[in-house]
């Protein structure tokens, strides 16, 4: 298996109050662009409210967690629905969906691949939560598809980059 590669970025606005983790491409093959470039597709859609964009880049029945710590600090590992999911994305709503992306470490071996990387999720200007996307994602006749992700979430103790943050206000 490869080592992990921390990934360097520059942030570009693009839409409304959107960003797109900008990877240098130097630093990264084809094969890590070619994961890459699911996950930002992935994001675009979000931004899009493109539930269609964002249903391309997974499986058929992937597994979708996210992994917090409720009110009474209990850990808590809720199984996600990707449908409910789409229909979120697709629904419009007066905000942009953002999620800028940072510290990117992109491993394959392989058909199989993983992602993981720090984000921050924005309701237009407005901060929701932080955390951990993991995503596992596998290559087949049709190119590379995410086949589980799970995500951590939290609200107080998010380590957000300046350019991420001061670009909301």
């Amino acid at each position: 298996m490869k080592p992990n590669l921390i990934i360097p970025f520059i942030l570009l606005p693009i839409l409304t109050f959107g960003q797109l983790t900008h990877i240098n491409p130097t630093k990264i093959d084809s094969t890590q662009k070619e994961v890459l470039n699911v996950i930002l597709e992935l994001f675009d859609g979000m931004r899009e409210g493109d539930s269609s964009k964002v249903h391309s880049v997974f499986r058929e029945n992937p597994k979708l967690h996210t992994s917090f710590t409720n009110k009474d600090g209990k850990p808590i590992l809720k199984k996600d629905d990707l449908q409910k999911f789409l229909n979120a994305v697709g629904t419009p709503h007066d905000k942009v969906w953002d999620e800028p992306i940072w510290n990117v470490q992109i491993n394959i071996d392989g058909n199989l691949a993983n992602v993981w990387t720090d984000y921050a999720f924005y309701a237009g200007i407005d901060f929701s939560h932080c955390g951990v996307d993991a995503f596992m994602l596998n290559k087949d006749e049709r190119g590379w598809k995410i086949f589980h992700l799970t995500d951590t979430r939290r609200r107080i103790d998010c380590d957000i980059p300046d350019e991420i943050k001061y670009n909301r206000e």
